[in-house]
């Protein structure tokens, strides 16, 4: 085993309205954020992880705290005495998750600063792994991480970043520029199709195999030396010190597509951090995605090595 990972981000307590739409009773509290959710899937799949943040310093706070750890995750996060821990809010119609409110201002985590980076955790990791859910909270995380990248570059740790981006929480052209900042630093990019072409202030193409080769090699230009574009059913491909690689995804029944994304980054981390190939680290990040799927929640589904199936090797085209 290697040094593993070191992830920061927003990690929120989760509350879950039943399937008849009605709020009448306590419900179960769950909890869920990008990174987090990353870090899990890493945890089960035998990679050291340690996620740094900041929670409030209540009883959701504490909820969030104790389900990552119980993870095997190592958690740094400070508790704030002012700001709560960020909420949200999972709505079901005809059994299935329909739509996600978010009670993130004012958080606690969106006052992180880089007091709350563990230097020494990036040092000693292989990868940082980052989202841009991140700078979107505000100056103070963004300054994190910037904070954060800079300790991966002097120490030679591959900065990881997935796109993920979020209308919500700030306007694309503000991500744009924010991303421009970023590329030149990063290492390995992670995005959707319309991700990458909201990065590339592009209007977004065809998609599908020819078109995310496309996007992948525009974006390599900006710095990163390998860039995944994950293409949802069909699979995901790589860009990596120019040769494209392919893999294609297993047909899965979904129940809830909530963290097939994390699970998939969590799957190519996984092998990349044991020096895996990169055809291997996407049909791993293929296999991750398409398990988590198939039971509701953001995490809950991540898959442990066990449950990966073997790969078939004709499934993989360079």
């Amino acid at each position: 085993m290697t040094g593993g990972v070191a992830t920061l981000g927003e990690t929120m307590a989760l509350l879950s309205v039943p399937a008849n739409g009605m709020l009448r009773e306590p419900a179960p509290v769950g909890m869920g954020g990008a990174e987090s959710n990353v870090a899990i899937g890493l945890s089960r799949l035998g990679v050291p992880v340690t996620w740094m943040s900041r929670l409030g310093d209540d009883a959701l706070g504490a909820h969030v705290r104790r389900e990552i750890r119980a993870e095997g995750v190592r958690v740094l996060a400070a508790r704030d005495a002012v700001a709560p821990t960020g909420l949200m809010l999972k709505e079901h119609r005809n059994g299935t998750p329909n739509r996600v409110r978010y009670y993130r201002a004012g958080s606690a985590a969106s006052r992180m600063t880089e007091a709350d980076v563990d230097a020494d955790a990036i040092v000693a990791a292989d990868v940082l792994h980052l989202t841009g859910i991140t700078p979107a909270l505000g100056a103070g995380p963004r300054q994190a991480m910037a904070y954060a990248i800079e300790v991966a570059r002097g120490a030679g740790t591959l900065v990881s970043l997935d796109v993920n981006h979020r209308r919500t929480l700030w306007s694309d052209a503000e991500a744009q520029a924010v991303f421009a900042e970023l590329l030149p630093s990063v290492d390995l990019l992670f995005a959707g199709v319309s991700e990458a072409a909201m990065v590339l202030g592009a209007p977004e193409g065809p998609g599908g195999w020819d078109g995310g080769a496309e996007l992948a090699a525009k974006l390599s230009t900006a710095g990163p030396r390998t860039v995944v574009i994950k293409l949802g059913p069909l699979g995901s491909l790589a860009l990596a010190e120019g040769t494209l690689f392919r893999a294609f995804a297993e047909r899965r029944a979904v129940v809830d597509p909530v963290g097939a994304g994390d699970a998939f980054v969590a799957g190519y981390l996984s092998v990349l951090c044991r020096g895996g190939a990169v055809d291997r680290c996407l049909a791993t990040g293929n296999q991750a995605g398409g398990v988590v799927v198939t039971v509701p929640g953001d995490w809950e589904g991540l898959p442990f090595a066990g449950e990966l199936s073997q790969v078939i090797e004709d499934e993989v085209i360079r």
